[in-house]
């Protein structure tokens, strides 16, 4: 008898209309799918929040580096002085 206060890992399994077993997996997130006698496992990722933070991170590193070089130049001043 499987001890009761332990979390599970695993899910229940389910198989779908085209006779495709899939079974939920806690950590690290996602499904194995058994499909023909094959078992494959597929990550729960959403790509679209990957691409958006990518994105976001690529456009803050912009402004920050553009902030930086309009503030102090990184060529020497070559302004006369009196």
């Amino acid at each position: 008898m499987a001890d009761m206060t332990e979390p599970r890992l695993f899910g229940d399994p389910h198989e779908t209309p085209d006779g495709t077993t899939v079974i939920t997996v806690s950590r690290p997130a996602g499904v194995f799918v058994i499909r023909d006698g094959q078992a494959k496992w597929e990550p729960a990722v959403d790509a679209t929040r990957v691409a958006v933070l990518a994105v976001t991170t690529g456009l803050v590193a912009a402004t920050l580096g553009a902030l930086a070089v309009l503030h102090r130049p990184p060529w020497p001043d070559l302004r006369r002085r009196h």
